[in-house]
């Protein structure tokens, strides 16, 4: 019975390790976006005012940050914790009959 306590206690420590990375990782990609667009921003006008670069790379990388949201965030994460429970169930159910 320890050992299985132990177990569990370790799979959640797991997987809350590797969420708290996850969402370290979106923020400060985050973070890196709002410090150095407005400086790409300031250099762009400072140095040529007829022709706003500043946007493609604050486009892209914002085009990278919505999908790094999503992936942190939303779609399909609870299809996953479903599919993996399911997974775990039918090994535990195999291991059993066994």
């Amino acid at each position: 019975m320890e050992t299985t306590f132990n177990t569990n206690e370790n799979l959640a420590y797991q997987k809350a390790a590797k969420r708290v990375k996850e969402l370290k990782g979106f923020y400060g990609n985050l973070t890196s976006y709002c410090l150095v667009i407005p400086f790409l921003a300031a250099v762009n006008i400072l140095t040529d005012r007829n022709y706003l670069w500043f946007f493609w790379p604050m486009l892209g990388w914002g085009i990278g940050i919505a999908a790094h949201a999503i992936n942190t965030f939303g779609i399909g994460k609870h299809w996953e914790e479903r599919k993996i429970k399911e997974l775990m169930e039918q090994e535990r159910k195999n291991n059993k009959t066994l």
